[in-house]
C-alpha cells in the first residue's frame, strides 16, 4: 500500500511539474527592470525604466516573442547599492524573469554581478562605464573608456588646447577607475602629474564652492584648465550652478561631462552652461530618420512632447533589440543559448550607423562630442566612425595584457603573454 501511495504521489508530482513547465512555456516572457525610481539616481534611471516599458509595449504590438507576450517586472532598488543585489535575486528566483535590463552606476552593477553569475542570469547594462570588467552574464551596451573617456580627453588636448586637468568625480568605482585610466593616459601624453587635480565627492554633493574655487586656482599660472566630469546624479545641479556663480564659462574653463545628458539638463538653467561639453555615443539632436522615429515613438508612449531622449536610452534600445533577435535566433529564452546567439548580431543605432555585438560583450559605437545649447540640447561638433569597445584598457599595465573573448576563448580575462585564462569570480 505504501509503495502504491508513493507511486501515486510521484505521478501527481510529475503531472504538476509538467503542468508548471507547460504553463511557463505558454505564459508571458518576463523582462526584469532594475532601475532606481527613488533616491539620488532617480533623476537618471526613471527614464530608462520607461524606455524598457516602451520597448516591451512595441514588441507586444508586433505579436510578442516566440508567440508569447512580454511582461515587464519592475522593481525599485532606490539608489541603494546592496538593494540592487537583493532585487536582482528576487527578479530571477521569485519573479522568474528571463533577462534583466538595469543598473546605472557601476557600484550597483558590481553589487548585482555575483548574484547573476551565481544564478546564471542575464543583465544588459546600458550606461558608459570604466571597463576593467568582463562577465559572461553581462552585455555592456554603454561605452567603454576607449569609446568615451579617451576620445573626450583627446578632444580637450587637441582641439581646446587644455594644459591642466581637473578630474572631478562622484566617489565610487566608475569615476575612480576612469580617472586612474585618464591620469595614466594624460601622463603618457606629456601632461605633468602636478598639473592633474583629482577630487571625489559623495553622491548628492550640494556644496561646490571650495572645489570650484580650487579648479579656478589651477589656472593662476596662465595655463588653460579643463574639467573632465564624472559627477553623477543630482549632484550635477549644484556643480553647474556653482560654476555659473563663480563666473566660469566654457571659454575660460571648459567642462566635458560623461554623465550629463539631455535628461539631466532638463532640470538645470542652461543659460550659463552654453558651450560646455559632453561626450556620449548618441544625442537627441542627431539628424537621422532612425532617430526621428525613435523620438516620435517615445513622445507618443510617454505622452509628453517635451520629454527628452538620451544616450542610455539608445543603449537600452540596442540591447533590447539584440536580445529579441538572439531569442528569435535561438528559439528559446535560455540564457546559455541566447548568449551564443548574441555574438555578431547587428542593430541600427540612432546616429546613422550599425551597432555590432563583439565576443567581449561590448558594442561598436561612434564617439560624439556635444556642445550644450541654451535649449538644453547638444550641438554635435564631433563624431567618429564606430569604435570597438575594449573591456580592458591599454593604459594600465596590468590590463594591457588582458583580452576578453567569450565566443572562442570562453574567457573574459585572457592573458595574452602567458596564454592562460585568469578565472576570477566576482565578489564585489
Amino acid at each position: 500500500m505504501k509503495t502504491f501511495t508513493n507511486r501515486i504521489a510521484s505521478a501527481v508530482l510529475a503531472t504538476t511539474l509538467s503542468a508548471g513547465v507547460a504553463l511557463a512555456e505558454d505564459g508571458p516572457i518576463k523582462v526584469g527592470v532594475l532601475h532606481s525610481l527613488s533616491g539620488t539616481m532617480a533623476i537618471s534611471e526613471t527614464t530608462l525604466k520607461d524606455t524598457v516599458l516602451m520597448l516591451v509595449a512595441e514588441q507586444n504590438a508586433k505579436g510578442g516573442l516566440l508567440g508569447r507576450q512580454l511582461e515587464a517586472v519592475v522593481v525599485d532598488p532606490a539608489s541603494d547599492w546592496p538593494l540592487f543585489a537583493e532585487k536582482a535575486r528576487e527578479l530571477i528566483t521569485v519573479s522568474g524573469v528571463d533577462v534583466i535590463f538595469g543598473c546605472w552606476t557601476s557600484v550597483s552593477r558590481k553589487s548585482v554581478l555575483p548574484v547573476i553569475e551565481e544564478l546564471n542570469g542575464l543583465l544588459f547594462y546600458p550606461v558608459q562605464y570604466e571597463g576593467e570588467e568582463s562577465s559572461n552574464n553581462v552585455f555592456y551596451t554603454g561605452a567603454a573608456p576607449n569609446q568615451q573617456a579617451i576620445p573626450a580627453t583627446d578632444y580637450m588636448l587637441d582641439e581646446l588646447g587644455v594644459k591642466k586637468f581637473a578630474l572631478l568625480g562622484t566617489d565610487y568605482v566608475y569615476p575612480r577607475t576612469t580617472n586612474n585610466i585618464l591620469e595614466a593616459y594624460l601622463i603618457s601624453k606629456g601632461i605633468p602629474k602636478e598639473d592633474i587635480f583629482v577630487n571625489y565627492t559623495p553622491f548628492g554633493q550640494s556644496d561646490w564652492s571650495k572645489i570650484v574655487s580650487d579648479v579656478v586656482a589651477l589656472g593662476a599660472d596662465g595655463k588653460k584648465v579643463g574639467v573632465i566630469s564624472t559627477i553623477n546624479g543630482d549632484a550635477n545641479i549644484g556643480f553647474y550652478k556653482e560654476l555659473a556663480a563663480a563666473g566660469v564659462t566654457a571659454d575660460t574653463i571648459p567642462v566635458i561631462a560623461f554623465s550629463v545628458g539631455e535628461e539631466e539638463l532638463a532640470g538645470l538653467d542652461t543659460t550659463n552652461l552654453v558651450g560646455h561639453l559632453a561626450a556620449w555615443n548618441y544625442f537627441q539632436s542627431a539628424d537621422t530618420p532612425e532617430n526621428a522615429a525613435f523620438i516620435k515613438g517615445w513622445h507618443e508612449f510617454i505622452g509628453n512632447d517635451k520629454r527628452t531622449t538620451n544616450d542610455p536610452m539608445e543603449a537600452t534600445m540596442i540591447g533590447f533589440k539584440m536580445w529579441v533577435a538572439a531569442v528569435e535566433k535561438a528559439g528559446t529564452t535560455d540564457v546559455d543559448a541566447v548568449r551564443e546567439a548574441m555574438y555578431g548580431l547587428e542593430v541600427p543605432n540612432l546616429t546613422g550607423g550599425i551597432a555590432k555585438m563583439l565576443p567581449n560583450h561590448h558594442l561598436t559605437k561612434p564617439v560624439l562630442i556635444g556642445e550644450i545649447q541654451a535649449d538644453g540640447q547638444f550641438d554635435i561638433i564631433s563624431q567618429t566612425e564606430p569604435v570597438a569597445g575594449d573591456a580592458w584598457t591599454d593604459f594600465l599595465p596590468e590590463s594591457a595584457v588582458l583580452d576578453s573573448d567569450w565566443q572562442t576563448l570562453k574567457c573574459g580575462m585572457y592573458n595574452t603573454e602567458t596564454k592562460t585564462c585568469v578565472q576570477i569570480k566576482s565578489n564585489y
